[in-house]
């Protein structure tokens, strides 16, 4: 198989867009109970605002040439096409780092923060803060085109990634990511710690110890809430991990199906104050749904729920992750795990509690996310290859 990397401008055909507005303008809005909001789901007003702004106004054009800013490639991987974006820094000292999203996000999560982390000297910090900036698309997901084959879960798409940074020649790189790309990311310091220096993330997944351990007032409330997000939040995930291609089935066909499927998940899981556009704006939202709809992957990337269920169910209990750790728990992160939950789990070396934020932290905060970053690679910059890191935390 080559190792070729391919140059890719993002250019979505004129007759797709035409499609999508016609779907829009044919949109079936559902009934409503009278008198209910967001409890049992995407309110019809607020659907009817976004389906009518996205066909009328939303402007797919200049989106897409705030996308083709960056440089974007195409690789193939263990058959499978790779989409990332690759943006070097000016300063010859960056420090490459790999960014993983989830779901349902993008690589658009991160189009904020990737010119603060390449050229820091312009966004408040200093040029010894700079990075390489790599931000794939999770195989069948945007770009990246719809998976063919099955056993896409977590652990190979880390060897794949993996794999691309050995294909760019980074032969020392940190990871970062949430959701999904939170678990990518772990599995990158589990199986490369010659070459990932440290990993970085937003939503570890802790491990519960076998003995009861003392638990501080915000560790309970924190497993309550995760225990509220299973009982109340969690039916997307069951049915995407069951049946992932029944839902396809809706959600490549109707735009405005696959918009409330998405876009209600950014208000729930953000730190809006009950509504999506106090943080995101709305061409955020809909750029974000647009990577799904112009490449027909919504089916796919739901997809990375039932792989990594039949995987799950034959694996044994997670190793322990050696390589040093940063932790940013943002306030209204859907799985918040107490810290010595955590520590079962990964080196951590690194823990910031952040003021603010949520799910998509790259997104939401911005800059909150950027001077977390920066603070804990100082940390690992500052220590040579295969020495200890002694624990810092931080309160931001």
């Amino acid at each position: 198989m080559s190792d070729a990397i391919e140059r890719f401008e993002v250019r979505v055909p004129d007759s797709v867009l035409t499609d999508l507005r016609h779907r829009l303008a044919q949109t079936r809005v559902p009934d409503q109970i009278e008198g209910t909001g967001w409890e049992n789901g995407f309110p019809v007003d607020y659907l009817g605002e976004l389906v009518a702004y996205w066909r009328d106004r939303y402007d797919w054009r200049a989106q897409e040439a705030r996308l083709n800013d960056f440089e974007h490639f195409r690789t193939n991987i263990d058959g499978q096409s790779i989409h990332f974006i690759h943006a070097r820094s000016a300063h010859p000292g960056a420090f490459p780092l790999l960014m993983t999203h989830g779901w349902p996000g993008s690589v658009v999560e991160f189009l904020d923060v990737i010119p603060r982390l390449t050229g820091p000297e312009a966004h408040g910090g200093g040029t010894a803060d700079a990075f390489h900036v790599i931000v794939p698309s999770l195989p069948g997901y945007g770009f990246s085109e719809p998976t063919r084959t099955s056993g896409w879960d977590v652990r190979r798409i880390a060897s794949a990634f993996i794999e691309l940074m050995r294909r760019l020649g980074y032969t020392r790189y940190g990871a970062q990511g949430g959701d999904w790309g939170a678990q990518v990311a772990t599995s990158i310091g589990a199986l490369d710690p010659g070459r990932c220096a440290a990993i970085h993330l937003n939503m570890p997944i802790g491990e519960r110890p076998d003995e009861p351990v003392p638990l501080s007032d915000e560790d309970r409330a924190d497993l309550a809430a995760i225990q509220h997000f299973q009982r109340e939040e969690s039916g997307y995930a069951v049915e995407q991990a069951t049946k992932p291609q029944t839902l396809g089935v809706a959600l490549n066909d109707s735009p405005a199906g696959l918009l409330a499927w998405i876009v209600e998940k950014f208000r729930t899981w953000s730190d809006c104050d009950g509504h999506p556009e106090n943080v995101y704006s709305r061409d955020q939202l809909i750029t974000n749904v647009m990577m799904y709809w112009v490449t027909q992957t919504i089916t796919s990337s739901v997809r990375l729920y039932w792989e990594n269920k039949q995987a799950s169910s034959a694996a044994e209990a997670p190793e322990r992750v050696g390589v040093p750790t940063g932790v940013a728990r943002y306030p209204k992160e859907v799985l918040r795990f107490p810290r010595s939950w955590v520590e079962r789990r990964y080196n951590v070396t690194y823990w910031a509690d952040m003021p603010r934020g949520g799910h998509f932290a790259a997104m939401e905060q911005p800059a909150l996310f950027v001077d977390d970053l920066r603070s804990f690679f100082r940390t690992v910059r500052a220590r040579p290859p295969d020495e200890p890191t002694r624990e810092r935390s931080s309160q931001l």
